[in-house]
């Protein structure tokens, strides 16, 4: 009874419950951490050996990470080139007789093309499952990301969601956490999620804010794009600075930084090149964005002070590397 009062608590089924109005009142099940929905959801889809799974390698190893915890193999697609999201096409042409689903992962907070993958998804039956960690909020002509696939995953506080409208699905997925105990929330994790949950509206409009400044006062730098129908929350301000390749990006990186602005380059190696895969892959556009993009400061708490900072070092820079 001391367990259950702190691991799946009350606080989760509120967590859960509260949750559910950022995703359209779908089923939201709460686990451990975001690697860990994207592990169960798969699961739970049945996806295992012998499958195939596409994924951006233009990310974090999380989603080609949990296509291999259940057997699976991970295939990697190209990007577009300025959501840094999954291309439609290139995911079109990376299915087989052996795929059985696809991971779009709305990156830094710039929804992907969910109409267009899931139409590609459709055609070929294959399940969706979006990777919606750094985008809750986003949307896609006015639907919010983590209601477009089977199943969405979310990472909050200190723990993970997987949101599904599928009734088995969400069954399924209450069972096998039943089954890893090693995935449970626990009642402190829930709480601190339903705190962030709370100040999410208010942090994302500050983004969005701090993210019209820089957009409209940043010179020598590409600023980010928005797609058509798209909203982005920004969860990362990421820029491309203009050059020949990594040497340009890492030294402008290098000079904000002696002036008192930190920056970060989040992928300077796609996933598929990572000692642990290793996969030849043709990823034009993955490569660029590799060589190109850092991310700039642009969360909730900067000041306007902070901001002119960045805004002002950037331009000093611009066309100087």
């Amino acid at each position: 009874m001391l367990i259950e009062s702190v691991v799946q608590g009350p606080e989760v089924g509120t967590f859960e419950t509260e949750f559910a109005r950022l995703v359209g009142g779908r089923h939201c099940v709460a686990v451990n951490s975001g690697a860990s929905a994207l592990q169960l959801s798969l699961l739970g889809l049945g996806i295992g050996s012998g499958d195939e799974v596409v994924v951006p390698a233009f990310s974090y190893p999380t989603a080609a990470n949990a296509v291999r915890s259940v057997g699976a193999t991970p295939v990697f697609a190209d990007i577009e080139r300025d959501s840094f999201c999954l291309d439609a096409d290139a995911v079109s042409a990376a299915v087989t007789s052996r795929t059985a689903a696809v991971i779009p992962v709305h990156l830094f907070g710039h929804p992907a093309a969910m109409d267009r993958l899931c139409a590609v998804a459709q055609r070929h039956g294959l399940a969706v499952v979006e990777d919606a960690t750094e985008a809750p909020m986003a949307t896609v002509r006015g639907r919010a990301v983590g209601t477009f696939g089977a199943a969405a995953v979310f990472s909050f506080g200190e723990g993970g969601v997987v949101a599904t409208g599928d009734d088995n699905l969400a069954r399924a997925l209450r069972i096998l956490r039943g089954q890893e105990t090693d995935v449970r929330l626990t009642d402190v994790a829930a709480e601190a999620g339903r705190e962030e949950l709370r100040r999410l509206p208010e942090s994302t409009e500050r983004r969005r804010a701090n993210a019209s400044v820089l957009d409209k006062k940043l010179k020598g730098v590409a600023v980010p794009s928005v797609a058509v129908g798209a909203q982005h929350v920004y969860h990362q301000y990421t820029v491309r600075v203009p050059g020949n390749g990594r040497p340009d990006r890492d030294a402008f990186a290098k000079a904000l930084a002696a002036r008192g602005v930190r920056s970060t380059v989040h992928f300077p190696t796609p996933v598929n090149r990572l000692r642990a895969y290793r996969i030849e892959a043709d990823l034009p556009e993955t490569e660029r964005a590799a060589e190109q993009v850092l991310s700039l400061p642009v969360h909730p708490g900067l000041s306007r002070r902070e901001l002119g900072r960045v805004i002002s070092a950037c331009n000093k820079l611009g066309g100087l590397l």
